[in-house]
């Protein structure tokens, strides 16, 4: 009987990890995307934002292959959490996903309209604006905890807008900044240098690393005041390492606007990604043991040991096939555009 606990707490952390994975994949690599549609939002003409959208025609959609993954794996693996996400969430998350089928439409319309273009370019920014707000009040409102009752069978207990609180808004807010601080990043890495379009980006990026910079530290400050699983961690006997932590993610800032500034746009775009890393890491770090702080932990709310194991048996061998043909799409679309030969393919 041990040896069955043993196994599904290992096998239930082990799915924690890559659940966390994978989500990271998906910030990570289609954060930018969505930022570079929140710059595509304050276009000058339509000629840039198709611009911006054929930019990342070749791989956007397996960028966001990793939020399916996730959600499958959510659901394989932590059903529980699943089931209430759905119920606690269901008003930003319903928003997120209507923000992210809009701005998909919007990339196989924009290409083939001709009266309707303008129309099409404006649902692909909106939609890009709209994932990463409503996607981090969601982040916040789990960060909350989820209202739940009930016995032997806990179920949620609150209303539709029980999500909807200042803190929630405010990380929808640094989410979308975000988003917008690795769009401009991106787009600098992605068209040549004296283009209209980079040339642009150039300045919105150094505007987004500024804001980004006051989001992080308005987030810590805030998390660490209303949380006391966060501030017993961040000031308890491993203060050091959480004190390391933020001077890492100082020097990744650095580096990376330094880079921008002598026009290394690959490097400041892979520094960046940096920070995104060390951001979600220790978000997960802190709130270890839990899945979700004060309702759920990993062992608690994870499928059985005998549902678990079969579930790693199948799914596990697809993580490395996902990430080598992911990077291989990156690859083979990695090469610098115009604003004119980027419109001309959309």
């Amino acid at each position: 009987m041990d040896n069955i606990i043993r196994i599904g707490s290992t096998l239930s952390t082990w799915w924690f990890l890559l659940l966390g994975l994978f989500f990271l994949l998906y910030i990570a690599l289609d954060g930018a995307d969505l930022g570079a549609g929140i710059f595509a939002l304050f276009s000058r003409d339509e000629e840039e934002r198709g611009a911006v959208m054929a930019s990342m025609a070749g791989f956007w959609d397996g960028n966001e292959t990793w939020l399916v993954v996730a959600g499958g794996v959510l659901f394989g693996a932590f059903p529980l959490v699943y089931g209430s996400a759905f119920n606690y969430l269901l008003f930003p998350l319903m928003l997120a996903l209507w923000s992210i089928i809009a701005r998909a439409v919007a990339f196989e319309f924009h290409v083939h309209a001709i009266g309707s273009k303008r129309f099409w370019g404006r649902a692909y920014a909106w939609g890009s604006l709209g994932a990463p707000l409503f996607a981090g009040m969601a982040l916040g409102a789990t960060l909350q905890g989820f209202p739940m009752s009930g016995s032997p069978v806990p179920h949620y207990d609150g209303s539709a807008l029980t999500f909807l609180t200042p803190f929630t808004v405010w990380v929808g807010i640094a989410a979308t900044v975000a988003a917008g601080l690795a769009g401009g990043l991106y787009l600098c890495a992605r068209f040549e240098h004296g283009d209209p379009i980079h040339e642009r980006a150039r300045g919105w990026t150094t505007a987004f690393s500024y804001l980004a910079l006051a989001a992080i530290v308005v987030t810590l400050v805030w998390s660490y005041a209303i949380f006391p699983w966060a501030s017993a961690k961040w000031t308890g006997p491993h203060w050091w390492i959480w004190a390391g932590w933020l001077v890492v993610v100082l020097f990744f800032a650095f580096k990376a606007m330094s880079n921008h500034s002598l026009r290394r746009d690959f490097a400041a775009l892979l520094w960046g990604e940096g920070i995104v890393v060390l951001g979600w890491a220790a978000m997960l770090a802190t709130m270890y043991p839990y899945i979700v702080p004060g309702t759920w932990t990993i062992e608690g709310a994870g499928n059985p040991a005998n549902s678990l194991a079969v579930f790693t048996l199948f799914m596990t061998g697809f993580v490395p096939v996902m990430i080598m043909y992911n990077w291989y799409q990156i690859w083979v679309f990695r090469g610098r555009l115009s604003k004119k030969a980027a419109y001309g393919a959309h």
